[in-house]
């Protein structure tokens, strides 16, 4: 059963054109008082690099997956050049394609992706595989040293589900199907993944299993990397079956070196995931918070007595002061504190008994119930922020973001000094905006939005600030990334984070799976 949605994002922008809005007059003249206003048009036509790749496996790749199937031509290429950062988006806008790949390869099942391999191998090809093309730390670009040519594997005509196990409730997705894809499918059958990032609206299952992805409901659900059962992978040194049992004390559990390998290990084919019955019905609360602190340390008193909601996120005085969650309120008069949105899902009496108890426990600690409103503009706005960023792009404001998490015992001190670092590197006019989305018994997460008047160079300006707040996480004992993966971006702080072990586990692994380093080349691995 497949179910096929092929739509395109823009290249210098985020989705689909048509479903951004322009800037709220009310936003629009705050960020004219903070920053002023300078139109930044992208470049409406640029010139990719030509592309060199070998005429023999250009052949030989036309002749097993199809003429139609391996292309050449400059939009396909641009399309599946870099990701979604920010960075990533200034690049295209200047017309900078010097990271488009040389071909666009649709395999169609697990075998093609294995033949490629084998050529790109043969003739000393770099593959990067490709989902949504969502990504924000720069694992789709390649580095081409020693390689004769890189081939970008669009996993879209893998998009089936192959199948539902209503008794186990797990199902095995191919990695090409989109999050609303994968979701209708389960729909069909009364069922959910429940895996909803910022991204899920092209975001893919390949995507989500290969950067240990984590949604908006991952407090319920979980993250990506806990639902994934079982999984297959396609590796230069052939194939990877993982996963027999929902546990087992069969060694060290080998699917994670898969999932968040970021293609440099191998191509995920499929994935087995835990599944749950769709939710027959959902509620969301607003609760008003005094502070930061007390928010979190409300957060932390659910996650320890075993009633976290299905969703629950905390902004901070900032965040809450402009509502990004609605835009078109920015400027509007508000009681100031902290806004938490919670959310239930599942049956009417689960979810009324889950409500009824979270509430109480949020009243006792302080909170203050802000009624239905503020959770149904949450999910009405909920995948809109990237249009958001856009816009502010096309007014010189430069935006963007970074996550991290750290133990409860530590989250004031990486809150405090990340936030520092950014403001000191971007200067006093810059905003930081941070919330908690990602919760756990011992820890959370910290997403931090960054907003500052663009500068001459503003890739220059935003990796000062990417340095600086990335040093901050590192020294104050945090992980440099939650749930945006390494990639490239990240590289320089892993080695950090792992220790110069870990880092010869990574190349040891790399060198077993992938000898001749053909498999997403600079990306993960310092």
């Amino acid at each position: 059963m497949t179910h096929v949605d092929n739509r395109e994002m823009h290249t210098s922008r985020w989705g689909d054109p048509a479903s951004a809005t322009a800037l709220p007059e009310a936003a629009r003249g705050l960020i004219e008082l903070a920053f002023g206003l300078t139109e930044t048009p992208a470049v409406e036509t640029s010139v990719l690099p030509e592309g060199r790749f070998p005429s023999e496996a250009l052949s030989e790749l036309r002749a097993f997956i199809g003429d139609e199937h391996v292309l050449t031509d400059d939009d396909s290429r641009r399309r599946r050049t870099r990701g979604k950062s920010t960075p990533d988006l200034l690049k295209a806008r200047a017309g900078d394609w010097s990271d488009a790949p040389d071909v666009v390869v649709r395999p169609a099942s697990h075998d093609d992706v294995q033949r490629v391999l084998d050529l790109a191998v043969a003739h000393r090809l770099a593959v990067v595989p490709f989902g949504g093309g969502t990504a924000v730390t720069g694992g789709l670009v390649a580095r081409r040293d020693g390689l004769a040519g890189v081939i970008s594997l669009d996993l879209v005509r893998m998009k089936a589900l192959r199948d539902v196990d209503t008794v186990s409730m797990t199902a095995t997705l191919e990695p090409g199907l989109r999050g609303p894809e994968a979701e209708a499918l389960l729909a069909e059958h009364g069922l959910t993944l429940g895996h909803y990032p910022q991204s899920f609206e092209y975001a893919s299952i390949g995507g989500f299993a290969a950067t240990r992805s984590s949604g908006q409901s991952s407090a319920g659900y979980g993250r990506f990397d806990a639902l994934v059962m079982a999984l297959t992978a396609a590796t230069p040194s052939g194939r990877l079956d993982l996963g027999t049992a929902p546990a087992n004390a069969a060694g060290p559990d080998l699917r994670q070196l898969l999932l968040g390998s970021e293609g440099a290990f191998g191509v995920i084919t499929s994935v087995t995931v835990r599944v749950r019955a769709l939710p027959e019905v959902t509620a969301y609360d607003g609760w008003r918070w005094p502070s930061f602190e007390a928010g979190a340390t409300a957060m932390r008193t659910l996650a320890q007595s075993g009633l976290v909601p299905t969703v629950i996120r905390l902004s901070d005085e900032s965040e809450t002061a402009l509502n990004l969650a609605r835009p078109e309120s920015i400027g509007d008069s508000n009681d100031g504190g902290c806004l938490m949105i919670t959310g239930f899902e599942g049956t009417p009496a689960a979810v009324d008994l889950r409500r009824v108890a979270v509430t109480a426990v949020l009243t006792n600690l302080g909170g203050t119930p802000l009624g239905e409103e503020p959770g149904a503009a949450w999910v009405h706005g909920r995948f809109h922020a990237p249009y958001l960023r856009d816009s502010l792009l096309d007014v010189g404001v430069l935006v963007e973001t970074l996550e991290t998490a750290t133990f409860w015992s530590n989250l004031d001190r990486v809150y405090a000094d990340v936030k520092a670092a950014l403001t000191g590197a971007l200067g006093d006019g810059a905003i930081v905006l941070c919330h908690i989305s990602h919760i756990y018994e011992t820890g959370a997460s910290l997403y931090f939005t960054v907003a500052a008047k663009q500068a001459d160079d503003p890739l220059a300006q935003w990796q000062v600030a990417k340095t600086a707040a990335s040093d901050a996480m590192i020294d104050a004992g945090a992980t440099i990334t939650h749930h945006h993966a390494v990639g490239i971006d990240h590289k320089p702080w892993l080695e950090r984070e792992i220790g110069p072990v870990g880092v010869q586990v990574l190349r040891a692994v790399k060198a077993s799976l992938d000898p001749a380093g053909v498999l997403n080349p600079g990306v993960l691995i310092p």
